[in-house]
């Protein structure tokens, strides 16, 4: 038995009431390790990550699916615990066996996605912080989307990247005119309950067609930071912005609004990985800015 697990698959076996019958490595931890755990009775997937700042992270990921599984608007893996032992966090979910999506499924992923973004609260933000990536990522309550795009998302990794010397101080926009260009191009909008970090990696199509959504970086904020992401890095078939915008129509600024919400994604990845994404950030800063 792995060291990571030595004392973590005991824990399962009393809170469960069932005994661990196998525990393989598999795909899909992306900053932890993950586990298939087999039980007597069912299969369980486990991540486990020894970060200082991992227990704070699954319960932030714990808090997300399950804000998204009240909505019952769209499937994510239920989570059974969070916890850690001896500096070994670790959260458990049940597993979900996938499949390669079809034109069917991917239209059932967009109209499901925009159910989702129907589900609206009074403010934009969140009852939490949490993380994007292995980011930190704050949601303080804002009356105002365009504020809380501003000092909540874009601001804070413009700072971290000057801090980091990624870029350089004159890239920053002036806070006036930055906020002024989201509220022009968002308009009246309603808070919507989203993801937050929605790239082809984060949804699965289970082997009966349901889809679920995995790994959310959630909050209140415009439907279309969710669309914007997923555009990013492609993985999402056109059955499903067919069946998303027969729910949640495209806005005059469609096109606009994924350029603009992409930035933020693309500083997050500045931060994380480095400077192979500073030409992506400083075109969009340079047109928009």
């Amino acid at each position: 038995m792995s060291k990571p697990l030595a004392h973590i698959l005991p824990y399962i076996t009393s809170y469960l009431g069932e005994r661990v019958v196998n525990a393989r490595p598999v795909y899909g931890g992306d900053i932890s390790s993950a586990y298939c755990v087999d039980t007597e009775t069912g299969q369980y997937f486990l991540k486990v990550n020894s970060d200082s700042s991992a227990l704070g992270m699954f319960y932030s990921e714990q808090e997300g699916l399950q804000a998204i599984e009240e909505t019952k608007t769209i499937a994510v893996p239920h989570v059974h615990f969070v916890d850690s032992i001896d500096g070994q966090a670790f959260l458990m979910m049940d597993l979900v066996e996938s499949k390669r999506p079809d034109t069917s499924d991917y239209h059932r992923l967009g109209s499901q996605l925009a159910e989702l973004h129907l589900c609206s609260q009074a403010d934009f933000g969140f009852s939490s912080d949490n993380f994007i990536g292995s980011l930190p990522q704050q949601n303080n309550i804002h009356a105002n989307w365009a504020e809380f795009h501003w000092f909540e998302r874009i601001l804070p990794q413009l700072q971290l990247a000057l801090r980091d010397g990624l870029i350089q101080s004159q890239m920053i926009p002036e806070e006036e005119r930055a906020i002024t260009l989201f509220r022009e191009i968002s308009g009246d909008i309603r808070p919507a309950l989203l993801h937050g970090d929605l790239w082809g990696g984060n949804y699965l199509i289970a082997a009966d067609g349901t889809p679920f959504l995995i790994d959310p970086a959630v909050y209140y904020g415009h439907s279309m930071v969710d669309i914007a992401m997923s555009r990013l890095f492609g993985g999402f078939g056109a059955g499903f912005y067919d069946a998303y915008h027969e729910i949640i129509p495209k806005s005059p600024y469609y096109d606009i609004q994924i350029e603009l919400y992409q930035l933020y994604y693309l500083l997050v990845h500045l931060n994380l990985f480095g400077s192979s994404y500073y030409s992506s950030v400083a075109s969009i800063l340079k047109r928009y800015f």
